[in-house]
């Protein structure tokens, strides 16, 4: 299939979308990525990318197409301006510089903002081609729940656009089931076209990996690893208040490895409650460095924070974390949690239950390292089985198979 890849984010930065790209391409179909400058999570363009861009102007075969755009920055009016700057040079840009191009089908990478949905339905009505629409990011919901704003009539008003968007979508596509009911909404009501899809991994081997050099080795301590996004929706006042429960057990440590809009002030709070003896933040490593931080982690922390919308859905870390082989530590509510307890993969406490976070962490800490290792074990044979990259995204061809019938 000639397939096009809407995305405002791309490599070099780091999202599932490139993994997504690559396996596309590796099974024989064309693709062509619509793109902007690669910006995320720092807010400025990438040193790499700005000396050369033309190292970054295909990825395993694919081609990709960027517009210009304002970037990130660090505020609130600057990062408005790159949602609002992105949008409107790819639905203006895109169809000149995709001019002449063909194709089958649309798949649309949908984490934050929703906006991206405006160039699809640009693109769909040029194209003619069917969109899928895959939602990582369900506004108007979350920009409530991480405190963007409680205003009724804007949210109101994003969500109309999102009913648009979704009216001008031909599939769209959920990571967790119990989200579909919520998309519904946006869709008069009926689930016709909404499909399950989840985040994907596959197994990680860790089997001679050697540890990586920025984190020390001390015998005797418990490492809680968490990785990824540092952001709003993470819930880190909750993750530091249990971390200064157990600041007292010099046997715990915490690892976040990572970045975001949340880095500056989780390190000043760290500084400020005293952590630092507890806490070892490592900032943004490459993807494919990763195993050798999960070497040192004797459990993988996940949360997310107690809002209803986060119990729809299922952070895309998790798949990662049960393909490592590791236990896992959820502050969860819903699917999330639901998908540890079933794999029988790890400890759960409620989102937002910072004692309750601090009681499954000695709890893990104390159990015998064998059944630790099962855990580990379990959650790698149920990520193979329901969420391996084959699994997946055999699913993503055949329902693209069926919206170009």
């Amino acid at each position: 299939m000639r397939l096009l890849i809407i995305s405002q984010y791309f490599w070099p930065e780091d999202f599932r979308v490139n993994e997504l790209t690559s396996e596309l391409v590796l099974r024989g179909h064309s693709v062509t990525v619509l793109t902007g400058l690669p910006n995320y999570p720092s807010g400025s363009l990438f040193p790499e990318f700005q000396k050369d861009p033309e190292l970054f102007a295909a990825l395993d075969g694919a081609k990709i197409i960027r517009v210009s755009h304002i970037l990130r920055g660090n505020s609130t009016i600057q990062l408005l301006a790159n949602y609002i700057s992105f949008f409107l040079s790819a639905s203006v840009c895109g169809p000149w510089l995709l001019r002449g191009c063909k194709f089958d089908g649309i798949f649309v990478f949908e984490t934050s903002p929703v906006t991206v949905g405006i160039v699809s339905s640009v693109m769909r009505a040029i194209k003619r081609a069917p969109v899928a629409f895959w939602v990582l990011d369900q506004w108007p919901e979350t920009l409530q729940a991480v405190g963007v704003t409680n205003n009724k009539f804007v949210l109101r008003m994003v969500g109309r656009l999102v009913a648009f968007i979704y009216r001008r979508c031909d599939a769209i596509l959920a990571p967790a089931r119990t989200l579909i009911p919520q998309l519904a909404n946006y869709c008069e009501g009926s689930t016709k076209k909404i499909i399950y899809f989840p985040n994907w991994s596959d197994p990680i081997s860790m089997e001679g990996v050697a540890p990586a050099s920025e984190i020390g080795s001390v015998a005797g301590t418990f490492n809680v690893l968490f990785a990824g996004n540092i952001g709003v929706a993470q819930d880190f006042e909750a993750i530091l208040d249990a971390v200064e429960e157990l600041k007292g057990d010099i046997r715990v440590r915490w690892l976040i490895v990572g970045d975001g809009r949340m880095s500056g002030w989780v390190r000043s709070e760290i500084d400020r409650r005293g952590l630092a003896n507890s806490v070892q933040m490592v900032g943004r490593v490459a993807q494919d460095r990763m195993p050798s931080f999960f070497v040192h982690a004797d459990a993988l922390l996940v949360s997310l924070r107690p809002d209803p919308i986060f119990s729809m859905t299922v952070p895309g870390k998790l798949q990662t974390y049960l393909a490592a082989g590791k236990p896992v530590l959820a502050m969860l509510n819903g699917e999330g949690a639901d998908v540890v307890r079933r794999a029988n993969a790890g400890m759960v406490c409620d989102a937002g239950d910072s004692r309750g976070l601090a009681r499954i962490v000695r709890s893990m800490m104390e159990i015998p390292k064998a059944q630790r290792e099962q855990m580990g074990v379990n959650g790698r044979a149920y990520c193979a089985r329901e969420f391996g990259k084959n699994v997946v995204v055999a699913r993503l061809e055949n329902i693209l198979m069926d919206l170009k019938r």
